[in-house]
């Protein structure tokens, strides 16, 4: 268990995979071991509010890689909880007792469902989606439900209430959807697009209780309106999973604090992914990111920095969702945003909003304009940034001003 050259990895998500791959495809032939406390290989959680959940993919879609890649790397796959990190003795000890060592430790632990705080929250027939488990306990209980409640007008919410194969009803505490991630035009146009596949779309009205006796039977705003519901799904955020780098005494303030390297105050402890919060470039400030993108690009940055070509992380943070037939896909981050540009027309359901702070271009949210979201990726990894005039002259035309700038 002392071997040298031990990178251990804990968390068996998105980037703790691929910072066991990448450190393979870099070379690195020291031990690599991988410690998850699910059952099976690495999978994707995105389709989970999607295809999976819809049924048109199933589990073997789902894996990262089959079993036999972790065979042929010399991967080594634990199923276990580690209960504690010992950084003196440079070990982490798992439930059972098992003591693990490493020379390089990164913590790619994630993040865990925010639950209601309110009477009722634990009746069953409430239920949350962040797990391959969670995804077939909705299933499951999709198809006997009938009325179903949809708490949270998030990515994953809305993503839910969009596959679910029947109308729901969405409660929003915040007076748009996607309030924390999109423009008012982008939250407005999904509002309408939800609207219009029979969902129901409540916005403003928090969750002040769940009623029921054996199971849930509806839903109380703070309003006081009830709402009819024997199935209701719970989608208000995530908490970064911080316990083990607290107790460790890591600093830890929305995740655990990394510096531009993604290392810890600890040098041989790094973190990533949705866990980690980190001085994002594009942001100017500290931020922790919950994306497929940042999750990828900041394990693969770790795995550079291990076998010797450290960077500090600047990858553009994208992300992307699917809903009701309408693709949004979006590039920069809108912390700060002084200025919004619709270009397109909502109506016809292909537009691009272009947001701005002090007369820069930040962000490009796209719905079902790829090639805008292409182009907004070329211009934001180039300098300088787009500026308003500029594209001004180009009508905000982004494959356009792409072009000229290339002239």
């Amino acid at each position: 268990m002392g071997a040298q050259n031990t990178v251990l990895v804990v968390g068996a998500g998105q980037s703790g995979f691929q910072a066991v791959a990448s450190l393979r495809d870099r070379g690195f032939d020291g031990r690599v071991v991988l410690v998850g406390d699910e059952p099976g290989v690495p999978y994707q959680r995105p389709p989970l509010s999607k295809a999976y959940l819809a049924g048109t993919a199933g589990i073997e879609q789902l894996h990262l890689r089959g079993a036999d890649f972790f065979a042929e790397k010399d991967i080594e796959l634990v199923e276990a909880r580690v209960k504690a990190i010992d950084r003196s003795a440079s070990e982490v000890r798992l439930e059972d007792g098992t003591e693990l060592a490493y020379d390089h430790l990164i913590l790619a632990t994630g993040a865990r469902n925010r639950t209601l705080p309110v009477p009722g929250a634990d009746l069953p027939g409430v239920l949350a989606l962040r797990t391959r488990d969670d995804a077939d306990r909705l299933r499951a209980s999709l198809e006997r439900a009938g009325d179903v409640v949809v708490v949270g007008g998030g990515f994953i919410g809305l993503e839910f209430a969009s596959h679910a194969g029947r109308p729901v009803t969405i409660v929003e505490a915040q007076d748009r959807l996607l309030n924390r991630v999109a423009t008012p035009e982008i939250s407005a146009y999904f509002a309408a697009l939800h609207r219009a596949a029979g969902h129901t779309v409540v916005l403003g009205q928090g969750v002040t209780a769940l009623h029921g006796d054996d199971r849930v039977r509806e839903v109380e705003l703070s309003d006081g309106t009830r709402l009819p519901a024997d199935l209701v799904v719970v989608a208000v955020g995530v908490v970064p999973e911080t316990a083990l780098a607290e107790a460790a005494g890591l600093p830890v303030d929305n995740g655990v604090v990394v510096d531009a390297h993604l290392r810890t105050a600890d040098e041989k402890i790094f973190a990533i992914g949705d866990c980690a919060n980190f001085p994002c470039v594009q942001a100017g400030v500290a931020t922790r990111l919950e994306s497929v993108q940042n999750a990828v690009d900041q394990a693969r940055c770790v795995a550079a920095a291990i076998t010797g070509t450290a960077e500090p992380y600047a990858s553009l943070p994208w992300f992307w969702t699917d809903q009701s037939g309408a693709k949004l896909q979006i590039a920069g981050i809108l912390a700060g945003a002084d200025r919004t540009v619709v270009a397109g027309d909502p109506a016809t359901g292909k537009f691009s909003v272009l947001s701005f702070r002090d007369d820069v271009l930040i962000a490009v949210e796209s719905v079902n304009r790829p090639a805008d979201h292409i182009a907004a990726r070329r211009l934001f990894t180039a300098d300088p940034k787009p500026a308003y005039a500029d594209l001004e002259a180009s009508a905000f035309d982004l494959r356009a001003h792409l072009k000229t700038r290339a002239a």
